[in-house]
């Protein structure tokens, strides 16, 4: 667990924010120029920056520049550690559940003998 606590910690630090999860819905669609990505915010562009340098450091996008335009595009593989952790914890509440449900039975079955 501890060889992705790193990468989940930066995941989840990237998702935390609104802002940051509407611009990977808007690159879910394709690629866009930052100024795209800025408009339906109505942030100052050093802040829409700022907020797609924390996703890129969670590495969820890759940007590259073309003159002066920079374009960011969604890295989407990037969110396979989060799946991974999410479907353990799931996994280990589901059995948990089971154990529990189990436990009621046996004794409401106890109850009625």
């Amino acid at each position: 667990m501890a060889k992705h606590d790193t990468d989940l910690s930066n995941l989840f630090h990237a998702l935390a924010d609104p802002t940051r999860r509407s611009i990977l819905t808007r690159l879910a669609q394709g690629s866009a120029p930052v100024t795209e990505l800025a408009n339906p915010t109505g942030l100052r562009l050093p802040t829409v920056m700022r907020h797609l340098s924390v996703l890129e450091e969670a590495g969820l996008i890759a940007t590259s520049k073309d003159g002066r335009v920079r374009t960011c595009a969604i890295v989407p593989e990037a969110l396979a550690p989060m799946r991974t952790w999410l479907d353990e914890q799931r996994q280990i509440w589901e059995s948990r559940l089971d154990r529990l449900d189990d436990y009621v039975k046996t004794v409401m079955e106890e109850q009625k003998t």
